[in-house]
């Protein structure tokens, strides 16, 4: 059906007039109270990414817990490849639900019960004695997570000023991988019933930490909570700040945003978001299966099979990933999205092709003795590889691309698409194993390559642009 050129002309027009009063300061305010801002604001994330720390402890639970829990629950290969890809499934439903329930109840109360599904999911999995029990308890903590994978971000996006935007976004990657290493290091030296006791102090941080910080201003405003939206505004600007100018500024961004039409999943086919959805999405294919599920839920298991010590290769696994992720942070507003995403995906390509050779030097018994430093190698590699990019520039950048009245629903389909993926590649990675170790990375090598050509070909670059002015120039 056409659409009317009148109508899409004065769309286009009202989103060029809204403006980002939440994530920029005047500069001429007072040091004080822009350092009394960041001060608040940096509490705001901390309390935030705790749901991101416990996202990366769910992550990392099975792999070093596999052949213990296996051994305990006499579990079979493809009961424990549901239970480590049953997390993924609940997570589709948290992304499918995720901005409704954000939208419905506010970001922190979508905070609060994406908690209380992990705390349940614990439980259930501490006192498991059998398979149905740990599947019902991943499955509570899946969708704990997908609800913490998009609430989160956006959370931090709505209150971070906007030359912190994307250093501060990716500290919820950091999160999660430190999340991942934690579980890494401590399943090393625990039983798996006490990590999964251990999981439950992010969740309760969380949930009190919420007690202390402000919603977001942007959430109140738009859900018509003036005098509450007066006070979380204050909190994050400084108790001594005039907020009367910005608080003007929020209010006729609302109104304005109140004019654009309301849109369903269904509006986000349409032509004039095509590139948004294409980029939004495209990056999230691209992360998932480029393996790196099926590297994280199964690390232990690939490095005995290579014949290196799993528990050495998991902690060194760990300390890589957080490290790298530090230094994308620090990375990700001076040298841009693009570049980081290039090194990344060429580095995954030549890491996969590392372990697929010696696995393929394994099968035919050639050079037995390169076999488990070529294998450790091409792990730490792909972590590494994966940790400076690909881990934290497609949840930014998702946060980027979308106009302003289709975020919600494009965030939740992107969002989704990402669980999608996820559960395909850890689902699938112990069947690719036994059909042909070396030809499961030679595959997920294929599919990094494949990467490189979507980014070079179709990714704008959007470090140091407004959000308007990227939106305007991804819809034109």
């Amino acid at each position: 059906m056409a659409i009317d050129h009148n109508m899409e002309t004065s769309e286009n027009r009202l989103q060029k007039e809204i403006r980002e009063p939440l994530i920029q300061y005047g500069e001429d305010e007072d040091r004080k109270s822009t350092n009394d801002s960041h001060w608040m604001v940096y509490l705001s994330t901390f309390v935030a990414v705790a749901g991101s720390f416990e996202f990366g402890t769910c992550v990392g639970f099975s792999s070093p817990v596999e052949a213990a829990l296996r051994k305990d629950l006499n579990l079979s290969i493809a009961q424990y490849s549901v239970f480590g890809s049953i997390v993924t499934f609940g997570a589709m439903v948290g992304a499918i639900t995720s901005g409704t329930i954000a939208d419905f109840i506010g970001r922190k109360g979508a905070m609060r019960i994406s908690a209380v599904f992990c705390i349940a999911g614990w439980f259930a999995v501490y006192f498991a004695e059998g398979a149905t029990s740990l599947d019902i308890g991943r499955l509570s903590m899946g969708y704990g997570m997908g609800i913490f994978s998009y609430v989160v971000p956006i959370f931090i996006a709505e209150i971070a000023p906007k030359d912190l935007r994307g250093g501060l976004t990716t500290i919820n990657q950091l999160m999660i991988c430190s999340g991942v290493s934690f579980s890494f290091v401590v399943g090393t030296v625990v039983t798996w019933r006490t990590l999964a006791l251990i999981g439950l102090i992010p969740c309760f941080t969380n949930l009190l930490g919420l007690l202390f910080i402000p919603e977001s201003p942007r959430w109140l405003a738009k859900t018509g909570h003036k005098k509450e939206f007066q006070v979380a505004l204050q909190k994050l600007r400084g108790m001594d700040a005039d907020i009367s100018q910005e608080e003007d500024e929020i209010q006729e961004y609302i109104d304005t945003l109140e004019k654009l039409p309301k849109a369903k999943l269904l509006d986000l086919f349409q032509r004039r978001y095509s590139r948004s959805v294409m980029i939004g999405v495209g990056l999230m294919v691209i992360q998932q299966f480029g393996g790196i599920n099926g590297v994280v839920f199964y690390t232990s298991q690939i490095l005995s099979s290579a014949g290196f010590s799993a528990k050495v290769g998991t902690i060194c696994f760990a300390f890589l990933q957080v490290i790298i992720t530090i230094f994308n942070a620090l990375l990700m507003d001076k040298a841009g999205r693009r570049p980081l995403l290039l090194i990344s995906t060429s580095g995954l390509v030549l890491s996969c092709l590392l372990i697929g050779m010696s696995f393929y030097l394994k099968v035919h018994e050639l050079a037995p003795t390169v076999v488990s430093p070529l294998a450790v190698t091409g792990i730490l590699a792909y972590i590494g590889f994966f940790s400076i990019g690909m881990g934290a520039v497609p949840w930014v950048m998702m946060s980027e691309v979308f106009p302003l009245n289709i975020k919600g629903a494009g965030g939740s389909l992107a969002t989704l698409v990402n669980w999608i993926g996820a559960w395909t590649i850890s689902f699938t990675f112990n069947f690719l194993i036994q059909w042909s170790s070396y030809g499961t990375f030679f595959l997920y090598a294929a599919s990094n390559a494949i990467s490189i050509l979507f980014i070079v070909m179709f990714l704008p670059e959007t470090k140091g642009r407004t959000l308007e002015q990227l939106q305007a120039a991804i819809n034109a």
